[in-house]
C-alpha cells in the first residue's frame, strides 16, 4: 500500500481527517486495525461480531478525527500479519513538519518461507490444517463468559498451562519445525526468547545484504520513526557512530533520552532526531534480542562510500527490557487522580504446551474486565511466564504508572513490554471511548494461542 506521494502506507497532512475506503482485493475475508488511533470502537478494526472482517471484494468506510504521531495498521484477521498485511501509518503534527527535519520511516519485519500456519503448527505439535481452522475461527468468536469446564482456548486438545502455574518449562537450545527455543539466563533462571527461527530480518522489505541507502543532507537534521511490526520479534535499535534522542514513543512526544541504543518491544514505535556529524554513511540497525541477527539501513551523504554490512555482528544481544521505559516521562501526562478501578491480570503460558493465557484464560472464552465510563482504570499486569510480553490496549493511550512496583510518571504508550519471571507493569487511563476493546499480547502466535481478553464498557450490547 502507498499513498499518493509514493510512500509506503498512509500519510496523513496536520488536521486531515482519517477518511478511508478500504477494499479486499484478497482471496480471504480480513480486516485492518489502526494501531494507536483512538477511533470509535466499530471504526477499530477488530473482528467482533458486530465488525466482522471484510469479504473478498467487499469494501468499508472509516471517518474519524486521527491523533498525530507514528502509528501503523495492520491486519487484525488470523495470521496475515505474519504474511506483511502491514503498513505505516503516519499522522503530521504541524510543529514537528514546522522543525524542518528530514523524515524517515523504518519498519521492522520477520520474514519466513514458511507458511504462518506450519510455523504455528511448529510450536503447537498440531497439523497446518488444523492451525487454519483454528486461526480463521478464533478472532470471530464472540467472547463467551467463564462457566466450569469451559477453561480450554481455541486449540482443542491441547493440554493448558492454568496462569497459576504459568513457569513454562525451557527448552533452550532445541528447535524443530520453524522453531527456535533459545533460553538465555537470567539470575540463575532460563527464560525464553524468539520462539520462531526467522529466514530474514527486513527494514523497509530489504535484508542487510540489500538494505535501503537513504540519501540525507550532510550534517542533516533527520526524524526517524522505527516501527516494529515484527510479529515475533524484538529488536535493540542501534544508532551505530550516532547520537540519537527519543522524542516520542507510540506516537506520543517525551522528555527527550539520550542515546545510542534503545529497546523496542513488538509493535511498539520510536521517534528519534538525530544530527548527522557531516558526511558519510550511518547505519541504523535493529539488533534481534537474544542474538546476533540484524538488519537495518543507511543514512548517507551524497556521494559517501556505502560499505556492505553484514547480517550477524560481533556480540550477541541482552533481551529486550524495560531500561528506556524508566527513563521516560511524558510530554502531556494523564491528570493526576486516584483510581476508582483497578484490575489485574496474571500472564501466564509456556513454551510445552505451546500455550498463552490472561488470568488463567484463553481467548474466546473469557471473563471480559467491566469499566464504566468516565472512571480512572488502572490495570496491573504481573508476568509469571519466562517470556516477555508485549501488551496493547485497543481504543486508550496510557502512561505508564509502575514498572516492577516503582511508580513513574512515565510515557503514554498503546503497547508496553511486561518482562518475565514476576516482571509487573501498571498502566492508568480515562474511560472515555466507551465500546469492546481487545486487550493482547502482540507476539501474533502467543495472542492466537489463548492471549487476549476484552476490556468492556457498561452498556455496550453483546
Amino acid at each position: 500500500m502507498t499513498d499518493q506521494a509514493g510512500r509506503p502506507g498512509l500519510t496523513l497532512a496536520p488536521g486531515e481527517q482519517f477518511r478511508v475506503k478500504l477494499l479486499n482485493r484478497t482471496a480471504d475475508h480480513t480486516i485492518i486495525h489502526w494501531h494507536g488511533q483512538l477511533p470509535p470502537w466499530t471504526q477499530d478494526g477488530f473482528p467482533w461480531p458486530q465488525t466482522p472482517p471484510l469479504a473478498p471484494a467487499a469494501t468499508r468506510a472509516y471517518d474519524y478525527v486521527p491523533i498525530p504521531g507514528t502509528y501503523w495498521m495492520h491486519s487484525h484477521q488470523g495470521l496475515q500479519e505474519q504474511s506483511l498485511m502491514t503498513a505505516p501509518l503516519i499522522v503530521q503534527d504541524a510543529a514537528v513538519l514546522a522543525e524542518g527535519r528530514q523524515e524517515v520511516v523504518v519498519m521492522l519485519h520477520d520474514f519466513s518461507f514458511t507458511a504462518p500456519d506450519a510455523l504455528l503448527a511448529g510450536l503447537t505439535g498440531q497439523t497446518p490444517s488444523a492451525i487454519h481452522a483454528m486461526a480463521r475461527s478464533t478472532e470471530n468468536a464472540a467472547p463467551a463468559p467463564m462457566t466450569v469446564g469451559n477453561r480450554m482456548g481455541p486449540m482443542q486438545g491441547m493440554a493448558h498451562t492454568a496462569a497459576g502455574k504459568g513457569m513454562g518449562m525451557s527448552m533452550s537450545g532445541m528447535s524443530m519445525s520453524g522453531m527456535s527455543m533459545s533460553g538465555m539466563s537470567m539470575s540463575g533462571m532460563s527464560m525464553d526468547l524468539n520462539d520462531i527461527n526467522y529466514d530474514a530480518f527486513l527494514a523497509n522489505d530489504r535484508t542487510l545484504h540489500d538494505p535501503e541507502t537513504i540519501q540525507v543532507e550532510r550534517s542533516g537534521r533527520v526524524r526517524l520513526r522505527i516501527i516494529n511490526a515484527a510479529s515475533s520479534s524484538q529488536f535493540w535499535i542501534d544508532l551505530g557512530a550516532l547520537t540519537g534522542r527519543v522524542v516520542a514513543v507510540d506516537g506520543h512526544p517525551v522528555v527527550p533520552v539520550v542515546g545510542r541504543r534503545f529497546p523496542l518491544a513488538i509493535a511498539q514505535r520510536l521517534d528519534i532526531v538525530v544530527d548527522l556529524p557531516g558526511a558519510g554513511a550511518f547505519p541504523v540497525l535493529a539488533r534481534l534480542e537474544g542474538s546476533r541477527r540484524r538488519t537495518g539501513v543507511v543514512l548517507a551523504t551524497p556521494g559517501s562510500r556505502v560499505v556492505r554490512i553484514q547480517d550477524t555482528g560481533l556480540d550477541q544481544m541482552l533481551p529486550v527490557d524495560n531500561s528506556l521505559e524508566t527513563r521516560l516521562v511524558a510530554r502531556a501526562p494523564l491528570a493526576a487522580r486516584k483510581p476508582d478501578l483497578v484490575h489485574r491480570i496474571v500472564l501466564g503460558g509456556g513454551m510445552k504446551p505451546y500455550s498463552w493465557s490472561l488470568n488463567g484464560e484463553f481467548w474466546p472464552n473469557i471473563t471480559p474486565l467491566m469499566l464504566r465510563k468516565g472512571q480512572r482504570v488502572e490495570i496491573e499486569m504481573v508476568n509469571h511466564s519466562m517470556m516477555a510480553h508485549p501488551m496493547h490496549l485497543h481504543g486508550h493511550a496510557f502512561p505508564v504508572v509502575a514498572v516492577n512496583g516503582r511508580p513513574l510518571n512515565g510515557a503514554v504508550r498503546d503497547t508496553v513490554l511486561v518482562t518475565p519471571m514476576m516482571g509487573s507493569v501498571r498502566i492508568a487511563f480515562d474511560a472515555d471511548n466507551p465500546g469492546r476493546w481487545a486487550l493482547h499480547c502482540h507476539n501474533l502466535y502467543h495472542m492466537m494461542t489463548g492471549m487476549m481478553t476484552e476490556v468492556r464498557y457498561d452498556g455496550i450490547e453483546v
